[in-house]
Parts: C-alpha cells; structure tokens; sequence
C-alpha cells in the first residue's frame, strides 16, 4: 500500500465529504474549505481500520434489469397488499418462514434481505449467525410456504447470486 493510499483510504469518501459539507452550510468561504477539507482527510483515515473486505460486482450490467425487477414487484406487490388489506382481515394469514441461503457473504445477504423487505407484504427479519438462513414474516402466508421459499430463492436470490458471482 503506498504513501497516498494510507493518507487517502477512500478517496471518493473524502471528495463526497467535502462537497456535502460545502452544500450543509451554503458556503464556498475559505474558512468552510479549509474544514470541510480537514474532516474529509480525517474522517475517511480514522475509519479505514472499520472497512470490512466485501465481495465485488462481477457483472454490473447485470444489476439494471434486477433493479426494474424489484419496482416492478414493487408496484404490483403494493396493489396486491392494498387489496388484501381492504378486504376482509380473514383473508390475511401472516406467518414466518425460514428461506435456506446459497449465498453466504454478508453485503450480498444485506441485499437480498433489503429486496424482501422493500417488496409489501414481506419483510426480512433476521438471518441466522452462520448466515445460512433468511428469516421472512410473510403478510399472507400461502398454503405451501415453499412457494415463498421458491419465489425469494429463483426471483431474488438466483440474481444476487449472479450479480456478484457466488
């Protein structure tokens, strides 16, 4: 690791800094510069040692298609949500279930986790320690809740899988 990258662990960090600082207080004085620039050397250096090691994006281009995938769901699963809620609360069967994970790392777990909960009528709950299980409350549990499991597994998780290659 050379000079310049132990003084500026994450350099973008550093320029994003700046720049919101300069924006938070509407200012271009030298006074703000020169503070914004001190907390954008010094903030990105005291947490470098935090920054944990996460897998790469193996196939970017692959992330688009997934992202219009979940708003589509989104919208739908958001009619579909509406229309169970005003109709009658019989109809609603919430329950939980435990969907099996073949992806183990923890930023690709995070958004598989945050696809579930952003899609109405399921929301992550936990993952299990060793982070092979993905704990999902289900607003209307169907009959076979290996049809949640499959749909979270082959929709979402087959995706994430291939986006970062595990």
């Amino acid at each position: 690791m050379s000079m310049i990258d132990r003084l500026f662990p994450m350099p973008l960090h550093s320029i994003l800094l700046l720049i919101v600082w300069l924006m938070l207080n509407s200012t271009l004085s030298l006074g703000h510069i020169i503070l914004g620039s001190l907390l954008a050397f010094f903030i990105p250096l005291l947490c470098a040692p935090l920054k944990m090691a996460q897998p790469k994006i193996k196939k970017p281009l692959k992330v688009i298609p997934y992202v219009l995938l979940v708003l589509k769901d989104i919208v739908v699963a958001n009619i579909e949500v509406a229309i169970l809620v005003i109709g009658p609360l019989k109809r609603i069967k919430p329950g939980f279930v435990a969907v099996p994970l073949d992806i183990h790392d923890t930023f690709p777990i995070t958004i598989l986790a945050s696809t579930v909960t952003m899609t109405p009528g399921t929301v992550s709950s936990d993952v299990s320690s060793d982070n092979k299980w993905l704990y999902v409350h289900v607003l209307d549990m169907p009959d076979n809740e290996q049809e949640v499991i499959d749909l979270i597994k082959n929709r979402y998780e087959s995706r994430v899988k291939e986006i970062f290659g595990c």
